[in-house]
């Protein structure tokens, strides 16, 4: 027979085993919950895609708050994937620490060359998680004549810089300069006009976002400083996000703080460069 303190010492580990099931089971009812709202959101998702494959000429022909609405699901969809990996990851601790030798190994100190592993991840972490050469690159390499584009026609040494809205037609990659033409043609005063053509580098070309690609598209929080194509017009002008969508702050008009507040598609918003004068 065990004794009185040997019977408090058995009852004690079945209330710890109780407690990690119990965490573990909510946690797969979280999964499982999370799981079937993924399901309604990716159904949503692929029935836009449907149409637009069904169709490719309906991109063209969206109303700008359905493209924010499908924009949305993806943000949705990323968002509970996240969350999903997240109760995983709690999930898969609590039946851990009821394997036998599982609780010393998880307090043990790591080793050196796994501090250095960790450090190298984090590293790699930050590097991707900001914007980077690469995915610059795959833009500029994805672009095909006909894309439209924005570009900065002024020279390097102007006061201001101007940027416009221009449609790609060559891609130099020998002398590795963009050629494109303004569509906006210029009127010479003599009943003739004429389309003017630029032939740039990479560093005065920003491709934009696809129409068709929503879930590619920026996500600028409040306050980011933008390009944006002044509604009507094919001039980019310096820009503040004031919203969820994107809202053009100019010089005219009343608005936020005195400024007029424009609604810009994605596709026409882009990162202010570094150093741009206006």
């Amino acid at each position: 027979m065990c004794d009185s303190a040997g019977g408090d010492r058995e009852l004690q580990q079945p209330k710890g085993v109780m407690a990690a099931l119990e965490l573990a089971n909510a946690a797969l009812k979280e999964i499982e919950r999370l799981r079937k709202e993924q399901e309604q959101v990716i159904r949503k998702i692929n029935n836009y895609h449907s149409k637009l494959q069904q169709s490719p000429e309906q991109a063209d022909n969206m109303k700008e708050d359905s493209w924010f609405k499908l924009r949305q699901y993806y943000m949705k969809a990323k968002s509970l994937a996240e969350e999903e990996a997240t109760v995983s990851s709690n999930c898969v601790e609590h039946l851990a620490g009821l394997l036998p030798g599982q609780a010393a190994s998880n307090r043990k100190k790591p080793d050196s060359n796994e501090k250095k592993r960790k450090r190298v991840r984090a590293d790699d972490s930050t590097r991707l998680s900001s914007p980077t050469q690469r995915s610059t690159s795959a833009a500029y390499a994805n672009l095909v004549p006909g894309d439209q584009v924005a570009a900065r026609i002024s020279s390097d040494g102007a006061e201001n810089d101007e940027w416009i809205v221009v449609k790609l037609t060559k891609h130099d990659r020998e002398a590795n300069r963009f050629e494109v033409i303004d569509e906006e043609p210029d009127d010479e005063g003599n009943g003739q006009s004429i389309l003017r053509k630029y032939k740039l580098p990479p560093s005065q070309i920003i491709p934009f976002t696809k129409r068709s690609d929503v879930s590619n598209a920026p996500d600028f929080p409040v306050g980011s400083q933008v390009l944006a194509v002044y509604p009507g017009t094919t001039a980019l002008y310096k820009a503040s996000v004031v919203g969820p969508q994107r809202k053009f702050d100019g010089d005219e008009e009343e608005g936020v703080a005195g400024l007029p507040t424009k609604i810009v598609p994605f596709y026409h918003v882009v990162q202010l460069p570094s150093g741009h004068r206006q």
